[in-house]
């Protein structure tokens, strides 16, 4: 795949990964939905620190602003969720301007650059701009999944756009019918 086909894939990512927060309060973008803390809100600042991250910092790169969550005596989830004093706006704005300083890495150094991951092992550090691509472009589509998961059981909203829910067609009575069948198919396959 060359690299413009996956900075396309990238920047669709980017996108879907911002509208599932469209619409959603703001307890329920920043509250813990799993049993380790993963939100919403926390999901984006996390993919924003990536990027300035591997497209940054790898390059030679550096982000343009402080980003005090990524310090050695930070916690190391600080990064996977947003403080009371960090706003919705700022953390999508953080994201937009790590999606600007990663297309600029992107668009400026050729798909052989080479760069160093200081936090892979030794023997992985020396990579290519072509791999940190593919790198995280799987990164923010497995986030992007998790976000999924955390909307739907939301308000129910699926999909990778608000015109594309990527979902069977059905109406609640078929989505109804359909989780009574799964219900039973697994308490057949667990009584024996």
């Amino acid at each position: 795949m060359t690299a413009s086909a996956l900075h396309e894939y990238l920047r669709t990512a980017r996108e879907s990964m911002l509208w599932k927060l469209e619409g959603v309060g703001e307890y329920d973008i920043r509250r813990p939905l799993t049993p380790t803390g993963t939100n919403l809100l926390g999901l984006v600042k996390h993919l924003a620190t990536i990027e300035f991250g591997y497209f940054g910092l790898v390059f030679g790169r550096p982000a343009t602003e402080p980003l005090p969550w990524t310090a050695e005596d930070a916690d190391p989830n600080d990064d996977l969720w947003a403080t009371a004093d960090e706003s919705r706006e700022w953390v999508t704005g953080l994201y937009r301007r790590a999606w600007a300083h990663a297309d600029a890495t992107i668009d400026e150094l050729e798909p052989h650059a080479v760069g160093r991951v200081p936090w892979w092992p030794p023997e992985r550090t020396e990579v290519t701009l072509h791999r940190i691509l593919v790198h995280v472009v799987a990164e923010t589509n497995r986030h992007l999944g998790h976000a999924d998961i955390l909307r739907e059981g939301l308000d129910g909203s699926v999909g990778s756009r608000p015109d594309r829910d990527n979902m069977a067609p059905g109406d609640q009575e078929y989505w109804t019918a359909h989780l009574t069948r799964l219900e039973e198919a697994a308490r057949r396959a667990s009584a024996g």
